[in-house]
């Protein structure tokens, strides 16, 4: 097999985020189902967005969010994921390759703006986001360049991209890329509404052998097994996947493999402030482990301490060089 040049490849909807403090009640005057994420139209957009009080608005994007905190630990990143070329398109552009991403996909001349998710965070740190997906939602299979998905030790897609048909095509022609060439493919289920909507494609991807490595939180695994058992649902998980990993919150993680579990717990944390991102640099931790073969519990924990470190602040990426602070934790980095 020919050497990687990255460790990780994400493919994802390239969003900038715009977050903001409010109350519950903001939620409900706008029919907003408490910590989900809504597609939304243009004019759904700017009725949320003059509703809106002051606002941090940075570059997000779930997988986008995974690579930053990749590149942060110390990886070798590359992106992929559709933006205009427009204002907040370029600001986005520059934001990723800041980070030290590789980021190559060409941004589209003409069509809607870029795309924008308006997060709101609530008292108990919880994020409601309403998405407009925009340019995002015309990445298409030609933006999938084969030499560098086969370049890559993993390829990491996230679940939002099953929302936009051919986003979908593109995730399928990288995933085929990706095992031609002896590579591992992860999924994110990101978010129990969108695993409702997709729960019998999502099950084949991994069936099919589609997909290698599956991550979850609690309530997506129960959304995908329709059980509220979570023993149940973890066997079922181990059985349709090479490699499962759930989130459980201040409970850690755990990690399927077979009938093999391997739970690991959660980082100490001083005060939760925003868990946007949580799941995303959770993420970023645990693919970091695995390409430094640093095994299932170690992984966990970078997983753990990059999570911990992305909540206790406004904001979906990391604040501090996470290799440091895997260094500070004596962690494998």
């Amino acid at each position: 097999m020919t050497p990687a040049k990255y460790d990780v490849l994400a493919i994802g909807n390239a969003l900038f985020d715009v977050l903001v403090r409010t109350k519950d009640d903001f939620l409900v005057r706008h029919g907003m189902a408490k910590g989900s994420m809504a597609l939304i139209d243009q004019a759904q957009a700017a009725a949320i967005y003059a509703d809106m009080g002051t606002a941090t608005e940075i570059s997000g994007g779930s997988a986008a969010n995974t690579i930053v905190g990749l590149a942060s630990f110390g990886a070798r990143t590359a992106y992929v994921g559709k933006i205009k070329d427009d204002q907040i398109g370029k600001l986005y552009a520059h934001d990723i390759r800041a980070a030290g991403v590789a980021f190559d996909t060409k941004p589209a001349s003409e069509g809607p703006a870029t795309g924008c998710s308006y997060i709101l965070v609530t008292p108990d740190g919880e994020r409601t986001m309403n998405t407009y997906l925009g340019a995002a939602q015309d990445l298409v299979p030609a933006d999938i360049d084969e030499a560098q998905i086969a370049a890559a030790s993993i390829v990491y897609l996230e679940g939002y991209l099953w929302d936009p048909p051919q986003a979908k095509e593109a995730f399928l022609k990288a995933s085929k890329i990706a095992h031609g060439a002896g590579r591992k493919v992860a999924l994110t289920l990101s978010d129990s509404f969108c695993v409702d909507r997709y729960r019998a494609e999502f099950l084949d991807l991994m069936r099919s052998k589609t997909v290698d490595l599956i991550f979850a939180n609690e309530s997506e695994l129960h959304a995908l097994y329709q059980t509220s058992d979570f023993d149940t649902a973890l066997k079922a998980l181990g059985q349709d996947v090479a490699l499962g990993v759930v989130t459980r919150s201040e409970k850690g993680c755990a990690v399927v493999e077979g009938d093999s579990i391997t739970l690991v717990p959660a980082a100490s944390i001083e005060q939760l402030v925003d868990t946007t991102g949580a799941g995303d640099l959770f993420a970023a931790g645990f693919l970091f482990g695995l390409v430094r073969n640093a095994g299932y519990e170690n992984a966990g924990r970078l997983a753990a301490l990059a999570a911990a470190e992305v909540i206790q602040h406004i904001g979906a990426r990391p604040q501090v060089s996470l290799k440091e602070l895997a260094q500070q934790h004596g962690l494998p980095v």
